[in-house]
C-alpha cells in the first residue's frame, strides 16, 4: 500500500513538473510576442535625393517689437492706479501715466525742507539788507515764491563772489540744491508711457509694496515691428544684394514687406546661419501683431540642391531622421516653398525622412518606415 502510494505521488510530481515548464514557456513566449509588437512602430519615409533646382530663396521669421521695456521704479512705495487699468493686452497713449506710487510722505519731507530753506532766507535777510542792499529785492521775491506746494523757483543769479560765500556759510545754496535732488526723486514715483504701445505681462497690482529695480510690468511699442530672420552662410550675400523682402503668413498670403536693417556677426554653429534683421510694414488692410511667425522671399532665384518635403514634416528648422531603427533630429534650412511642400537644403543623400511630426521619441522603441 505504501509502494503504491510513492509511486502514484511521484507520478504526479513528474506530470505537474510537466505541465509547469509548458505553461512557463508558452508564458515566455507569449510576452516577448507581446513586447515586440509593443516595441516596433511604424512611420512614413522618404530616402533623401538631393536635386539641382533654381528656386526663390525663402525663410522664415518671428515679428518682434522694435522697443521692449521692462518697467521699475527707483524708489519704494505702495503701488497704485495710473490713468489706466493695466493687464495684459491693454492699449496706451504716449505719454499716459501707467503706474504710480503713494508719494505722501515723500511730499511732507520735501515741504517740510522748503520751509527750512525759508527759515535760511529769513534769518539771513537782516544781513544781506546790510551788506548787500541792492540784492535784497531778489531775495525777497525768491522767498515769496517758495510755497512748498509749487515747484521750487529758480534761484536767483549771484551777483559777487563775496555774495555766493556769505550764501554758503548760511547753507542757503546746498538746501536748494538738496531741495532740487528731492524734486526730481518725487518724479520717480510716477510712471510716464514712453511710447504709445500694448501691455504684454503684468507681475504686480496696485496695492502692492514695489521695491526699487522689483519689474511691475512689460510693455511693448506697437506699430513698428521687425523681423529675425536666420539665413544660411551661403545664401547670406544672394539676400543682401536683394535688401528688400516680401512677407507672406502661414496660409502663403502676402502681408507685408521690409528691407534689411542690419545683420548678426554671430554664426550659429548648428545651422551655420546668421540672424538678419528685417523692418516690416503691412500692406493695405493687413495686419501685424506681435509674435506672429512669417515666410520671407526675396525676388532673386538662385541654384540649390534641395530636397523636397512635405510641411508637416518641418518643425521649427528640424526634421527626424531615421537611422537603425532609432530616430533622431537633423536641423535644416528653408530655402524656398510650395502651398503643400517646402525646399530644405542640410539633408543628405541616402538619409531617411520622417514624413510627418512626432508627439514623443521614444528611445526604447524600434521605429520602422514605410516608404511614400
Amino acid at each position: 500500500m505504501k509502494r503504491s502510494q510513492i509511486v502514484l505521488f511521484s507520478v504526479f510530481l513528474v506530470l505537474t513538473g510537466i505541465i509547469y515548464i509548458v505553461i512557463n514557456s508558452n508564458k515566455k513566449d507569449f510576452t516577448k510576442t507581446i513586447k515586440t509588437e509593443k516595441t516596433t512602430e511604424f512611420v512614413p519615409v522618404r530616402e533623401v535625393k538631393n536635386t539641382m533646382r533654381r528656386l526663390t530663396l525663402v525663410s522664415y521669421g518671428q515679428i518682434t517689437p522694435n522697443s521692449e521695456i521692462m518697467i521699475s521704479f527707483e524708489v519704494q512705495g505702495k503701488l497704485e492706479k495710473g490713468d489706466i487699468t493695466m493687464k495684459p493686452g491693454t492699449n496706451f497713449r504716449k505719454g499716459q501715466t501707467l503706474f504710480k506710487l503713494n508719494n505722501a510722505e515723500a511730499f511732507y519731507t520735501l515741504s517740510s525742507r522748503k520751509s527750512s530753506l525759508s527759515n535760511l532766507i529769513l534769518n539771513a535777510l537782516p544781513d544781506i539788507e546790510l551788506d548787500f542792499p541792492s540784492e535784497r529785492n531778489k531775495w525777497v521775491n525768491f522767498l515769496n515764491d517758495l510755497n512748498p506746494a509749487n515747484i521750487l523757483p529758480a534761484l536767483p543769479e549771484i551777483s559777487s563772489g563775496k555774495e555766493r560765500m556769505f550764501l554758503t556759510s548760511r547753507n542757503i545754496i546746498s538746501e536748494y540744491y538738496n531741495l532740487k535732488s528731492l524734486e526730481a526723486r518725487m518724479e520717480k514715483y510716477f510712471y510716464a508711457a514712453p511710447f504709445s504701445g500694448t501691455v504684454i505681462d503684468l507681475y504686480a497690482e496696485p496695492g502692492s509694496i514695489a521695491n526699487p529695480g522689483s519689474q511691475i510690468a512689460k510693455i511693448a511699442k506697437t506699430g513698428d515691428y521687425e523681423v529675425k530672420v536666420p539665413i544660411s552662410i551661403a545664401d547670406l550675400n544672394v539676400y543682401k544684394e536683394q535688401s528688400t523682402a516680401e512677407f507672406t503668413n502661414s496660409s502663403d498670403e502676402h502681408i507685408a514687406r521690409g528691407k534689411i536693417i542690419r545683420i548678426s556677426n554671430v554664426i550659429n554653429q548648428q545651422t551655420q546661419s546668421a540672424d538678419v534683421y528685417y523692418s516690416i510694414k503691412p500692406l493695405r488692410a493687413k495686419s501685424l501683431y506681435n509674435g506672429m511667425f512669417v515666410n520671407v522671399a526675396i525676388n532673386k532665384e538662385a541654384p540649390k540642391e534641395t530636397m523636397t518635403l512635405p510641411r508637416v514634416a518641418v518643425k521649427n528648422g528640424k526634421v527626424n531622421i531615421l537611422d537603425n531603427a532609432k530616430v533622431t533630429s537633423n536641423p535644416v534650412t528653408i530655402v524656398s516653398s510650395k502651398p503643400d511642400s517646402v525646399f530644405v537644403t542640410g539633408l543628405k543623400d541616402g538619409q531617411i525622412v520622417v514624413l510627418e511630426q512626432m508627439i514623443k521619441i521614444d528611445k526604447s522603441v524600434n521605429y520602422e518606415g514605410i516608404f511614400r
